[in-house]
């Protein structure tokens, strides 16, 4: 009895298989600035940090889901911002998500930071199926047939 309670419930546990996420070495962000409404698109290595008007940002990880998968892309990010005095404070430190970029973005006063992807630049490229060109093929058709 035990053995068929403990094999239920192993069964009722046991979910569907999840693929590994990627690890990628670059994290993309847009960036926008409320005064000049001009919109920047700028990557940052994982672990290094880079100012973006008065905000100093930095990802920790930045994970992607195979191309088998849904898209689901994310990133563990500090930003600080830099004060009059040249101190800095953190004003963000958490996930952000690509796919819903106004859950967990950094809005602050005069800019806006979002994560818009993860990229490795050594990763093969993705397979893009293409439609061969057919115009450059001979003329298979019989000559001794009547056509219709």
């Amino acid at each position: 009895m035990r053995f068929l309670f403990a094999l239920m419930l192993g069964l009722a546990l046991a979910g569907p298989a999840l693929a590994e996420r990627i690890a990628n070495p670059i994290a993309v962000f847009a960036g926008l600035d409320k005064i000049t409404g001009v919109t920047t698109t700028f990557e940052i290595a994982i672990g290094e940090q880079k100012k973006f008007g008065g905000l100093i940002v930095k990802p920790d990880a930045c994970y992607s889901s195979p191309p088998t998968e849904e898209p689901k892309t994310t990133s563990f990010v500090e930003v600080d911002e830099v004060l009059a005095d040249a101190t800095r404070e953190r004003i963000f430190t958490g996930w952000m998500f690509a796919e819903s970029p106004g859950l967990h973005a950094v809005e602050h006063p005069i800019y806006d930071v979002w994560l818009t992807g993860c990229r490795d630049p050594s990763a093969p490229p993705p397979v893009v199926e293409t439609t061969p060109d057919t115009s450059t093929l001979p003329d298979q058709t019989d000559p001794g047939e009547p056509e219709d």
